[in-house]
């Protein structure tokens, strides 16, 4: 431990050196030489796991043929495939969802650590971020207005595989004499097919490894250092502070999220069972708002959206790919539906039904996708500010576009309310920070399956998921971020296998929920 110490304060006294806006040194910088590093680490797993397929011929003239990622193909495949499989259980079961989000179909007394609602908000602090603020208006400008019509057909498809794999979570989680809770994609992989016999329990067990690996490396990356570079980056944009040291920016983060997750997840559940609604309240009330001054606007942008999904510009070359290539690599669908981290989360509920946290996890897309993300894009579109950037790439795909859809979001709201865009950089702020502590419990309950309840792993652990958010709002980490997308898109390979292998525990589980719950 004292090692790791000294690792951790060595590196933590060469950070001032990082600097996004400073000339370039004669050596390379810290980011440089860890971008040089990882690569051809990066653009191989890349190449894996977002191996493309061409779907038509060059629509928008670029000479390129238009092409799709497998793993976006498999993603909505088996959203539609058990949306049908589960006879629409997203729009039969909603109502019982919320009635057990309020904690009237179950027992409060059952094992577990947090409640459905504290679940449930722990859940939505990862997926409501940069994705529903910046990746809505990527799409959009990518894929004309027709692109939110398919982000909000899978975000409802979705609600089906996010409640398939958190009721498994809860299935197949492991509780100590302590009582506390492990759970995931990790478990149900592992136990879940034990059941099945010794090689299929061999098979899970490989998948499960696997699955937790990507899952730390995901953590580290797409949930941490990403987040909070592009917060970094629009805290300073905004005030002008830290322009040549936005390492200070992520040491004061890093200590706020260190005195979150000592805490494990009822500290988490406690801070963002409070700051998830206030942030998506605020959100939510002024995009409304905006809606009800354009009110005038509303109809022609509901038909906008519809007829122009479904031309075959939009629907191939722009709309239907552009949204769900985005969606897929940087959160245009932040719900996470079908990657099998939410599970993590859900698995420390307080219940002794499965399938109760199940239907309370459909709500997750919902909320995410089909409302948030709905609301940014219509506010995008009715007020006139996608034409102004329509056909834009905003950044070629970069972290760049990220900064860039903030901007044009930032734009649309402020377009209506001038005093706006301080309050979206506010939320951004608050989105990486909520997104981050999340992400912090995903990686070490993944570290926890490989190693075991080892104080001094979890201590090694929570002090580098802090050390990797001030490197990433002081340094550049294209590759790093290439890197942990990579591994965090490669969860999905694991858990969709899981999901299908188990869908007739998932499908009892269900059974058993609602007949307890007659009556109630």
């Amino acid at each position: 431990m004292k090692k790791i110490l000294a690792v951790f304060f060595l590196i933590l006294s060469g950070l001032p050196a990082f600097s996004q806006d400073a000339a370039a040194p004669e050596t390379k910088s810290f980011d440089q030489k860890l971008d040089a590093f990882l690569e051809p680490v990066a653009e191989k797993l890349g190449g894996v796991v977002f191996y493309s397929v061409p779907i038509a011929k060059d629509v928008d003239g670029d000479g390129k043929a238009e092409t799709i990622p497998v793993v976006l193909v498999l993603l909505a495949g088996t959203a539609l495939f058990l949306t049908f499989y589960f006879k629409f259980v997203n729009i039969r079961a909603i109502g019982m969802a919320f009635k057990t989000v309020a904690g009237k179909l179950t027992d409060q007394n059952a094992p577990g650590e947090i409640t459905h609602f504290q679940a449930l908000s722990a859940a939505l602090s990862a997926t409501v971020g940069l994705g529903n603020i910046a990746g809505v208006a990527i799409a959009i400008c990518l894929g004309g207005p027709g692109a939110a019509f398919w982000m909000i057909l899978l975000g409802f498809l979705g609600m089906t595989s996010k409640f398939c794999e958190c009721t498994l979570g809860v299935k197949y989680r492991k509780i100590d004499e302590n009582g506390k809770v492990s759970g995931g994609a990790m478990y149900y992989l592992s136990r879940g097919f034990a059941e099945k016999g010794p090689k299929w329990g061999v098979f899970g067990k490989i998948l499960a490894g696997f699955f937790a690996v990507m899952c730390i490396g995901g953590a580290l990356g797409a949930g941490n250092m990403f987040q909070i570079n592009q917060a970094q980056i629009q805290f300073h944009a905004t005030t002008g502070l830290f322009p040549d040291q936005g390492w200070i920016f992520g040491l004061i983060m890093a200590v706020l999220v260190g005195v979150v997750i000592i805490g494990g997840i009822k500290g988490i559940a406690r801070v963002t069972s409070k700051l998830v609604p206030i942030m998506c309240g605020i959100y939510v009330l002024a995009a409304l708002v905006i809606l009800v001054m354009n009110i005038g606007m509303v109809p022609e942008v509901v038909t906008r959206v519809v007829t122009e999904a479904f031309k075959p510009q939009a629907v191939i070359g722009g709309g239907l790919v552009a949204v769900l290539i985005q969606g897929i690599k940087r959160g245009v669908f932040s719900n996470e539906a079908g990657i099998g981290s939410a599970p993590i989360a859900h698995s420390a509920v307080r219940t002794d039904k499965p399938a109760s946290e199940g239907l309370v996890a459909l709500l997750e897309p919902f909320f995410d996708t089909v409302i948030v993300c709905s609301l940014t894009a219509f506010v995008i579109i009715g007020t006139g500010t996608y034409d102004n950037y329509a056909g834009q790439d905003l950044g070629a795909g970069g972290q760049d576009a990220w900064v860039q859809g903030v901007k044009v979001t930032s734009e649309a709201f402020g377009s209506a309310i001038p005093w706006f865009p301080y309050v979206l950089t506010v939320a951004v702020i608050l989105f990486a920070f909520s997104t981050m502590i999340s992400w912090s419990y995903y990686g070490e309950r993944a570290l926890t399956y490989l190693t075991g309840e080892r104080k001094g792993v979890l201590l090694a652990y929570r002090l580098l998921f802090c050390l990797c958010t001030v490197i990433g709002a002081g340094a550049g980490l294209k590759n790093v971020i290439g890197a942990s997308d990579a591994m965090f898109f490669a969860m999905v390979v694991p858990n969709l296998i899981g999901l299908y292998v188990l869908l007739p525990v998932v499908k009892r589980e269900l059974n058993i929920f609602v007949e307890s719950a007659k009556g109630k």
